[in-house]
């Protein structure tokens, strides 16, 4: 989860370096720092702050620090407190080693306790210290070799030391004996190379690259490379040159631009029916001569026609997606489908059936749970070497140009454009709608609903910016005033029924994300299995009740927790029934397929201001990273 830029070429280091760890900084800001190698003397100047990137930029901005070969981290802590002494780079004991690492050492243990015994001192709690210690160790080797190119000597040393590393890692090297090369490496974890002229930048993620350059060559599994200005020596895990072309983004970032609002967040909310008003142009596609409405993607379909389940793989708000397409893909489709947890599915798989379709789904393209669980799907059905339980697949991606896409080739692109905000808001609408979208789909392939039943559905969604518009602002305003009565709040039980359910979950991860209040989401029926006995004056209970088939359901599971003296407040249109809330925030009366895209925006809303109510870092909320690149 940790971001990773390191550059080489002819221009100072120093501000390519901050100005990459800004574009990453999504992925982690408990503490960040840079090492450079000095073009004078030749010796590593490493500079490092706890904390958030801008204490380092504070510490080192108005520094002249000369050298063009360089490496800079913002971390997300995994070993080690999120203090100066674990940030990194992390420097051998002669100083002359630096590495900065996403990932995790497995074994650091082992190969600490070893080290150790030879006479090492660590001056960090974390795994990645072990790597300049044992890179020095092989340099020292190395040197009774004699060999001429200090470049290709630190490339050796770090390939002899990865075969004794464990885990998944991304790692650029320095070594100041040679000052005007990089070594990089990756394993299970993001690695992009950037391509200059005369220059080189590497980074976790392409928002530290865009701006340098639209070339790029994204490092493939166990690949190891040596970067100087004069080029790039690239290597696979058996020690074979690679020669293959780089290739072009496939998109340019947005500009990134709070514009009038105080925070990302907000904005992004308030970008959600833009996105609708975008994703409808791209893909609800008119055919000329039938004048049948379908869906658009940029790869063929037809294999879909032989498609009898499917099954989910998904992490955190991505899983609430794909819930609510679970939902869709069942009752509106027909079409049997499982949303399995990424990060368990490795370890508990279901049995392999045929004509299967299996969806990724992450907004980065970079979740290693996501990506690992789909990388072994894709193996144990190859291994079967039957046509019939052959892999087919498709990702559901805000970054095309990320792992998964050049993992899986069907790649749904939600287009939402840069999400800087960590807690996840337009990109999880867009990953809802491209779960209508592919509801649809399959009505059209299998039959299950008429015609008029699809187009309505497509209709409703046609209509569907305007009213998502006048939504956003009418809760903007409800939320702000309601957030002051969350001041002294701990707990706060989310209901929700059918297509709702996940709504629940979604509406209670985003407070607890970015308010740290303790929210738990419920079916509402179950609520009477247990959670009930949470329930008192001093615990909130939101309910979800749009209506439709389960609508008298949840209002009488509403009903069961007023009789507990909880306050409620409901998301539900102003009709009968709903006149039991205390607080009615409310919706529009719509069509029940649609009514999660607008149930989800007032709990946004509401989650937000009462963080910022609060006073607390809506962008950037303590101990997560936007990206969850570890498993």
């Amino acid at each position: 989860m940790c971001g990773i830029v390191a550059v080489t070429g002819y221009r100072k280091a120093l501000s390519l370096l901050l100005d990459g760890l800004e574009k990453l900084e999504y992925r982690g800001y408990d503490s960040a720092g840079i090492a450079i190698v000095n073009s004078e003397n030749k010796e590593l100047v490493c500079n490092k702050s706890e904390g958030k990137l801008i204490n380092l930029i504070n510490k080192v901005g108005q520094k002249e620090i000369l050298g063009t070969v360089g490496i800079g981290h913002t971390r997300w802590a995994t070993h080690g407190k999120p203090e100066v002494k674990n940030a990194h780079p992390h420097l051998d004991s002669s100083g002359k080693v630096a590495v900065v690492q996403n990932g995790i050492i497995e074994n650091f243990l082992e190969l600490r306790n070893k080290l150790e015994e030879e006479g090492i001192i660590f001056k960090s709690d974390t795994d990645t210290e072990v790597i300049p210690h044992l890179i020095n160790k092989e340099l020292n080797n190395l040197k009774k070799l004699n060999l001429e190119d200090s470049g290709s000597t630190l490339l050796i040393a770090v390939r002899n030391v990865l075969s004794d590393l464990e885990g998944a890692y991304a790692l650029a090297v320095l070594w100041s004996d040679a000052p005007d090369s990089l070594v990089i490496a990756r394993r299970q974890a993001p690695l992009i190379i950037g391509l200059g002229e005369g220059e080189f930048i590497c980074a976790s993620d392409t928002p530290a690259i865009v701006d340098f350059t639209q070339t790029i060559l994204p490092m493939e599994d166990e690949e190891i490379a040596l970067l100087t200005p004069l080029g790039i020596e690239l290597y696979d895990s058996n020690n074979e040159r690679q020669y293959r072309n780089p290739i072009s983004l496939k998109c340019s970032e947005q500009v990134v631009d709070k514009k009038n609002f105080r925070h990302y967040m907000h904005k992004e909310i308030y970008e959600q029916p833009e996105l609708t008003q975008k994703w409808i142009k791209n893909y609800l596609i008119k055919n000329s001569e039938s004048g049948l409405i379908k869906v658009n993607y940029s790869f063929d379909t037809n294999f879909l026609e032989n498609i009898e389940r499917i099954q989910i793989l998904a992490c955190g708000t991505s899983r609430h997606a794909s819930m609510v397409g679970s939902y869709l893909l069942e009752q509106f489709a027909g079409i049997p489908t499982d949303v399995f947890y990424a990060s368990e599915f490795r370890y508990s798989p279901p049995p392999i059936l045929p004509n299967t379709l299996t969806i990724g789904v992450t907004q980065s393209g970079e979740t290693a749970d996501t990506l690992a669980a789909l990388s072994m799907e894709i193996s144990r059905r190859e291994d079967l070497k039957d046509e019939l339980c052959k892999p087919n697949l498709i990702a559901i991606t805000n970054r095309p140009d990320s792992s998964i896409g050049r993992q899986i080739s069907n790649v749904i692109d939600i287009s939402a454009g840069i999400e800087i905000g960590v807690a996840a808001t337009k990109t999880f609408f867009g990953q809802l709608l491209s779960f209508y979208g592919l509801a649809i789909t399959f009505a059209q392939i299998k039959r299950s609903k008429t015609d008029d039943e699809i187009n309505q559905l497509i209709s409703n969604l046609e209509n569907l910016p305007p009213l998502l518009k006048e939504l956003v602002d009418q809760h903007n305003e409800i939320s702000e005033k309601l957030a002051h009565d969350f001041s002294d709040i701990k707990d706060v039980i989310f209901l929700g029924r059918g297509i709702n359910y996940p709504i629940a979950l979604e509406g209670a991860l985003k407070l607890k994300e970015i308010s740290y209040i303790h929210a738990a989401g419920y079916p509402a029926g179950e609520m009477k299995h247990g959670p009930i006995a949470l329930l008192e004056k001093k615990v909130p209970v939101i309910s979800i009740a749009t209506p439709g088939k389960v609508f008298e359901k949840v209002i009488s599971n509403a009903q069961e927790a007023k009789a507990r003296d909880s306050y409620l407040i409901g998301i539900a249109p102003k009709c009968d029934g709903t006149e039991i809330f205390d607080y009615l925030m409310p919706l529009p009366l719509s069509d029940e397929w649609l009514s999660p895209l607008l149930a989800v925006i007032p709990l946004q809303l509401l989650s937000y201001h009462i963080a910022a109510h609060r006073g607390l870092d809506v962008d950037q909320p303590r101990n997560l990273a936007k990206s969850v690149t570890v498993e």
